[in-house]
């Protein structure tokens, strides 16, 4: 038999408007949650709806309970304890709600020829010449020095005033940036904001930069803030526009953030629509730092899912040991939802096309990412490939096969391997995006939805 695919929207019973619908809650929690601090507001907001609770106010767990952990505001765990004994094994759908963007640096005003601006720090793989001259909003927490800690948003509502990087005019930039490569059009020190250009009213003579002073009054009047207090804040800059469907079928979507709340989302939302009381208890866990290299105690490389999944044990079993939390994790399924990069017909070069996805032909299965030899990735074992592959065929699953770019022409990661590396059998399943890490990606509203039917069977009936 032939391995033959085919375009999803041509799938006989296909229930288009619901598949509609679905992606515009989707494109609302895009538009809500634009950081992962938010976005873990936005998850927790709906499973409390959903009747979960913290998992630190029950002292026992039995099947059928839902919990959650929130861990230091950027990682969120949702659990429903299945019928099994935990120890043969959990079923966890992982994803990451971090996404490329610009921080602001810890001392970032400064004032110049009249000018009011703040310098950045980049965050994650960017074509930096992408950010520039685009309207972009503030987002962020700042502590105050008197220990109050404050929610920004800056550039969200429609009276909110914007940000942008200004790029240089065609009309003087041959010399300065056309020999430049295409990396360096925009330098990461050249990603500077501006933020004003009028002076201060105030009368002092030690005040001799009128403008950056201006803009500290500002945030003090508003804030509280001061201009020390930015030592102790996260702020984050990303593109102020929201969610729109491309396209006058409108059959696709573009957003900042997909790469990865496309997972998040999907798999928040098939862990709150499951369907009775599962055989296997059921995780979706949504990371922080993918884009960084999950370090720091709230990516994959911290034992915080070691720390969760015993506690889990703990509250299940009277008598708990070590070997318990090794058992579980050994006999554990993981899905490492992330997405894959479709092929773009203009620059279909950078793939090999037999082994590429495409947008709309359903949910990726990748059995390996990295980059040329296979380095830094979880390859998974063919026996796992077959239990996923059977699990999307028996509940017909529109799925295909991807593999990032040709052999040779670059790759990536994504949290697998971290999975893999305590035992648990992992592999990566998402959907693909055009445009990937761009302010603008575009998503296929067909493979959002398959990609949610997935996470959900996962969840229910993967054994």
């Amino acid at each position: 038999m032939l391995l033959k695919k085919e375009n999803g929207w041509k799938k006989e019973g296909l229930e288009k408007a619901k598949i509609f619908e679905f992606c515009e809650e989707y494109k609302r929690s895009l538009d809500f949650g634009k950081t992962e601090r938010e976005y873990v507001k936005y998850g927790l907001e709906l499973a409390k709806k959903e009747g979960f609770v913290c998992a630190s106010k029950k002292e026992s767990l039995k099947a059928g309970d839902k919990v959650f952990y929130v861990n230091r505001e950027k990682n969120l765990v949702l659990v429903v304890i299945g019928k099994e004994d935990i120890t043969k094994g959990i079923n966890y759908v992982v994803s990451h709600i971090d996404s490329p963007r610009i921080d602001l640096k810890q001392n970032p005003l400064y004032e110049e020829l009249e000018l009011a601006y703040m310098k950045t720090h980049y965050y994650g793989g960017i074509k930096k010449y992408q950010w520039a001259s685009i309207p972009l909003s503030l987002h962020g927490v700042v502590i105050l020095s008197n220990g109050e800690k404050k929610d920004i948003v800056i550039g969200e509502k429609d009276d909110d005033p914007v940000f942008t990087i200004p790029d240089l005019l065609p009309h003087l930039a041959a010399k300065y940036q056309g020999d430049r490569q295409t990396s360096e059009v925009i330098k990461g020190e050249e990603l500077h904001i501006i933020v004003g250009s009028m002076p201060t009213s105030i009368k002092n003579a030690e005040v001799k930069e009128l403008i950056k002073y201006k803009i500290l009054e500002e945030l003090n009047e508003t804030y509280g803030m001061i201009e020390e207090d930015f030592i102790s804040a996260e702020f984050q800059l990303v593109p102020a526009f929201k969610a729109k469907d491309i396209g006058l079928d409108r059959s696709l979507i573009g957003a900042y953030g997909q790469d990865d709340r496309v997972c998040g989302y999907t798999s928040l939302k098939a862990i709150l629509d499951i369907n009775g009381i599962p055989e296997k208890t059921a995780v979706c866990f949504l990371a922080d730092k993918e884009e960084t290299g999950s370090h720091g105690s709230t990516g994959l490389q911290s034992n915080y899912l070691e720390y969760f999944t015993s506690d889990l044990i703990s509250k299940i079993k009277k008598e708990y040991t070590d070997l318990d939390l090794r058992k579980t994790l050994w006999n554990s399924n993981a899905l490492s939802s992330d997405v894959n990069a479709a092929v773009d017909p203009i620059f279909k070069g950078v793939h090999e096309v037999q082994n590429a996805a495409k947008l709309n032909y359903g949910i990726v299965v990748t059995k390996f990412t990295g980059a040329r030899g296979k380095s830094g990735t979880n390859d998974a074992d063919a026996e796992y490939v077959w239990s996923i592959r059977n699990l999307l065929n028996s509940n017909n699953i529109t799925w295909q096969i991807g593999e990032l770019g040709r052999v040779d022409e670059g790759g990536g990661g994504t949290v697998a391997m971290f999975l893999a590396q305590v035992g648990i059998k992992t592999i990566d399943v998402g959907p693909a995006l055009l445009a990937m890490h761009s302010p603008f990606e575009v998503s296929s509203k067909l493979d959002v939805y398959e990609t949610y039917k997935t996470y959900r069977v996962f969840f229910e009936k993967m054994i």
